[in-house]
Formats: C-alpha cells, structure tokens, sequence
C-alpha cells in the first residue's frame, strides 16, 4: 500500500471573470475561482475516492491560503506546499464570450510563488516506492521558469527512480512559450513518461504536421518519438483516440454536453483517464476503460462553472452505464 495513488505538481492561480459575459473594461466586480490544471486533476481524482497529494509553492497570504485551503477541501492532501512569504500568487483572468467574440485568457503570473520554485524544495522523503503510485505532471510547470523546469524534471527524475508511473499532459500554452520551444522543453518529460495526453490540434502544431494530419497519423509520429508510452489524443466534440506501446489504436466518442465551463476539461478527462488506469483489474480492459472513463468525467465537468472537475464517482458510472446519448431527467 503507497501513502498515495497520485502526486501532482504545479502552479494553481485564481481566476478572476467578469460576470454577465462582459469584457474585462466593463467590469465592476469579478467572480473567482481556483484553478490550475494540476490541481484541477487533483481534484477530480479525489472526488473519485484516490489518495491525492499536490505540491507546490504558494505565497503565504489570503490569496495563498484561498488556493490551499479550497483545493483542500475537496481531499486533496496539500501539507507539502512550500510556503514562502516572498513573491505573489499567480493570477489570470478570463472574459467570458459568445459568438462572433471568444473567449480569452489574460495572465498576471509572471514572478509567482511557483515560478520560484527550487528543486531541493521538494519532498525528497516523499520519492519513494511507497511514496506513490504516479507522479502527474504537466508542460505548464516548464514553461513557467528555469526554476520551476529544473524542479519539474527533479521529480521526474525522483519518480522514475522510486517505480512510479509517470503521466505527462503536454498542456501547451501559447502565451507561454513557442510551439518550438515547447516541444523542445517538454521532449525529456515525454521521452521519460508512461502515459502522453495532447489534444490533436497541439499535436500538429508543435509536431509541424500537416494542420489536416489525421489522428492515427498524429499518433503513429508519436509513437516514433516516444515508443515506450501510452498516446492519448482528445479531439473534442469527436472524441479521444488512444494507443499503447505495440497496441493498435483505440476511440472512444464524446459523451454529449452542453458546455457551460469548458476551462478544464481537458484536466477532467486526465483525472478520469488516470483514474480508470489505476482501478482497471486487468491490462486488456485498461486502455478501452481509461478512455470511457475519461470522457465521462470531461463531459460532466462542462456541464459546471469553474475550473475543477467536481463530479462524484456515482455520476460517472451513471453516464457511462447510460452511453453517449441524451441525458435522462433525475428524479
């Protein structure tokens, strides 16, 4: 028995909204929320009743303690934060909108708490066989800083040598880095992890495929690269595509949803995916039942505001024992 199922790292921010769809310079007050896509699939592992530790670093004040303490709340174990009271909590800000006007991120992160992190500040005790049995990470935490990569690959390194599953999500940002410069940063994470999520599109970008390249074609000039890993591509309202090391390549359709927060969808569908891998009872059903898994859980997750999965795990058996039709009414 390990002390967890799932240790993640990485920066969370707040999430500040202006209410009613308006733009950010009609705004008279704001929503907030806490997310960061670790911690999102922190979370939504937790609620689905895994031991789930996230580590950190937070600046110890309100905004610092609003970020531990809900993320907290929800099972998640976050006594290895480090806490520091210097530098600031990261922040970004979403405006809401509808077509013909998207949606956009604004980001205020630059010098946050984690951006600082160092590597010796991670839970070296905590690297162990019995420590955990996956260690999920991200390609936010690289592009954050040279600290915050060198702290990344530290717990990689640490992972891989204590036995853990390591689960990398390529999470490309592009107001953070290049195409170019992502995959050169997230090459070592993917060359070292056992389970590779991207959304298909990334993919084609930071790959220079052809932008119509299909998803098999996507996945075989993955499995090229990173032979040793699982692929799994989301190709959004089409579903998710997946292949093991060997394998031949499995779907699974979306479930239908009508989106009411798509930020963070793709943190649910790890934190379904994830938890489908670690309860499958054999290898044969695992890929097939991950991916149901991860789907499920996505799908839910735009049904609710807010960055975080908050889904229980009675939900997703119902819509996955349901399919991927029309919801029916509960009564």
């Amino acid at each position: 028995m390990t002390e967890y199922d799932v240790i993640t790292l990485g920066e969370t921010m707040l999430r500040l909204t202006p209410p009613g769809f308006r733009r950010i310079e009609q705004a008279t007050g704001f929503d907030i929320e806490v997310g960061g896509s670790e911690s999102n699939t922190a979370i939504g592992l937790a609620r689905l009743g895994l031991r789930v530790a996230w580590l950190s670093r937070l600046t110890d004040n309100p905004l610092g303690r609003l970020i531990a303490s809900t993320i907290a709340r929800h099972g998640v174990d976050t006594a290895h934060v480090v806490w520091t009271r210097a530098d600031r909590v990261g922040l970004y800000f979403l405006e809401e909108g509808k077509a013909p006007r998207g949606s956009r991120v604004v980001y205020d992160r630059a010098h946050s708490a984690m951006s600082r992190m160092t590597a010796a500040k991670l839970p070296a005790e905590l690297f162990q066989a019995h420590g955990a049995r996956l260690l999920h990470l991200t390609g936010i935490t690289p592009a954050l800083s040279g600290d915050a990569a060198a702290t990344a690959q530290r717990a990689l390194e640490l992972g891989r040598a204590a036995g853990w599953t390591i689960s990398f999500d390529l999470n490309y940002r592009g107001q953070l880095w290049s195409p170019a410069a992502a995959q050169a940063g997230c090459d070592a994470f993917a060359l070292a992890a056992d389970l590779l999520f991207a959304p298909l599109d990334d993919i084609r970008l930071l790959y220079a495929l052809e932008p119509d390249a299909s998803a098999e074609a996507a996945l075989a000039a993955l499995a090229a690269r990173y032979p040793q890993t699982t692929v799994v591509l989301t190709m959004g309202d089409q579903g998710v595509i997946g292949c093991a090391p060997g394998g031949t390549a499995q779907r699974q359709p979306a479930f239908l949803a009508e989106p009411v927060g798509r930020i963070g969808g793709g943190d649910a569908f790890v934190a379904g995916f994830l938890y489908g891998y670690l309860t499958a009872q054999t290898t044969e059903e695992r890929l097939q039942r991950s991916l149901q898994w991860g789907a499920a859980v996505a799908a839910l997750k735009y049904s609710i505001p807010g960055d975080a999965p908050l889904v229980d795990r009675s939900e997703v058996e119902a819509l996955l024992a349901q399919g991927t039709g029309k919801m029916a009414l509960q009564r």
